[in-house]
Parts: structure tokens; sequence; C-alpha cells
């Protein structure tokens, strides 16, 4: 993969934020159906009271989602999307001193986002969507926007069905350095680009546990690396079919793994414990420098 020519960072309410050290991005689900947290946070009211939550026990960036993406998800329409997320986005704007990303596949999302306050897209078709790569590359290179490319096989209503590879690291390393390379030659800045191997988006077990052995090669590839395994599957798979309410510690352990391996950003449903296990991580260990957070 291409090295990246800087650091990518993000600009939130606050200035810059730098991709220097493993940051907590907090989920924010305004859906009635994602696998952990479905229609906790539906009412705009309850979304920023949980955004308020999250920059309290630490989180450095909240990830805000209007379309279910977990295996068997239907679509949700341009209009409905647009009612879920766009109004969360501006109250964050006016009220929640962090930078926002916004995951959705929609161009005309894109683009609304970024002028409600969006300071990163994060796109699990990684901006292949006709429309969405032109909707990315101009919010990257006219608004300084940060894009997160994530590698999907298929599509999240049958990506689990039977995902194969010869060789998923190598295969997912071709796809996001494909994807940055196009985005690149289409005028988006390399400190904009944010790379996802996509745990669990048509990958099996044994697919992420490679992916995820392999993480610091990627992270040593020049892109920053964000990772999202918070509750997944794998997380209950490796614990024994543990049910997602019973998730939380195998998740911030696979986090904190994440991160002295490379990843950027942690993409997590609980800051508080992901946070306080990086503080611990930073002050502790001496890959980590020993001089905290």
């Amino acid at each position: 993969m291409t090295p990246a020519t800087a650091s990518p960072l993000l600009y939130g309410p606050n200035g810059p934020l730098p991709l220097d050290r493993p940051r907590v991005m907090g989920i924010l689900n305004v859906t009635p159906d994602s696998f952990s947290d479905g229609g906790e946070h539906a009412r705009l009211d309850r979304a920023v009271a949980r955004a308020r939550q999250m920059q309290a026990e630490g989180a450095d960036l909240i990830d805000v989602g209007g379309e279910s993406t977990r295996p068997g998800a239907e679509p949700v329409s341009l209009a409905e999307e647009r009612r879920r997320v766009l109004p969360v986005l501006e109250a964050l704007a006016a009220e929640v001193a962090l930078p926002v990303s916004l995951d959705t596949m929609k161009p005309e999302i894109m683009r609304e986002a970024v002028q409600a306050g969006a300071a990163m897209l994060n796109d699990v078709n990684a901006f292949r969507r006709p429309g969405a790569e032109a909707a990315a590359v101009a919010a990257a290179r006219d608004h300084g926007v940060a894009l997160c490319v994530m590698h999907m096989q298929g599509e999240p209503q049958s990506m689990q069905q039977a995902p194969h590879y010869d060789d998923v690291a190598a295969e997912v390393r071709a796809f996001l350095e494909q994807r940055c390379a196009a985005l690149q030659a289409t005028g988006v800045p390399a400190d904009r680009l944010v790379v996802d191997p996509g745990f669990g988006f048509g990958k099996t077990l044994e697919h992420n546990r490679t992916l995820f052995h392999g993480l610091a090669t990627l992270a040593r590839d020049g892109r920053s690396v964000l990772v999202g395994v918070s509750r997944k599957s794998m997380i209950g798979a490796l614990l024994g079919q543990r049910p997602v309410e019973g998730r939380v510690t195998g998740s911030v352990a696979a986090a904190l793994l994440a991160a002295q391996q490379g990843a950027r950003i942690l993409r997590v449903h609980d800051v508080a414990a992901t946070a306080d296990a990086l503080a611990i991580y930073s002050a502790l260990d001496p890959r980590a420098g020993g001089k905290g957070a």
C-alpha cells in the first residue's frame, strides 16, 4: 500500500484531532435494528444525551449511523436515513465538542452531512456506489473531511452466507490499496484517508482472526487503521457463543490488542471501559512510552 504522506487527522469543534495515538470512536446508532443497541438512541434527545455521555467517558469522536449494516439488515430509503441522521448531526455540531463521523453509503447523505458538520465520512462500501466517490472527493478536497475506506465482501443482506478468500489478508490489503489510490487520483489528500479491514463484513471467524493477526502489517503500510470489533459475533464466538450483552470485556481486550498493533481509531460501544484500558496501557506498557494518555 502506498504510504500516506502525513498522519491523517480530523477537524472538529476544537480544531485538529491528530491520530498520533489510539483514539476512541464512540458508536451512536440512531436505528431501530442495529445488532447491539437498536432503538436505544432513535429519539433526538436520547441520541444527544448518549453523545454527551460518551464525551464524558473519554470518547475522542462520535460515529453516527442511520442504517444498520448487520448481516441480513434491510436497506433504508434515502428519505428515512436523512430523517434519522441529519437532525442528530446538526444537534451534535451545536452541543458536543467532538468531531462527528457519519456511517453511510449514500452520496446524497454524504453531501448533506458535510454541510451539517460531519468531520468524517465512514462508508462500509468504500465509496463505490455511483455518486459516492464524487461526493467523498469533494468533501475531502474542499472541506477537509476525512474518509474511512472499509473492505466488505458482498452486501450486508448476504455477506455472511458463504464468504470465500484465497488469501484474506492479501486480498483485503490489495482492495484497500486500490480504493485509496483511486480516491487520491481524483484529488483526495493522502492525509485524509483511513482504512478499515472490515471485521465481520463478509468474513468468517477464521478470516477475522487472520486479519487481526495482520493488523501490524496493515498499520505499517502508512495509513491510519480503524478497527471495529466491538460486541461483534467474532467476540461472542471466541467466548463460547456469548450473547451480545456479555461481550464487553472481550471487546475491550480486542480493542487494546488492536491498539498494540498500531490501530489509530477504535470504534466501540463501551467507551468508558475502552478509554480506561487505553489509559493504563499508555501509562504502563513500555511499548507505549509509559507516559500516560
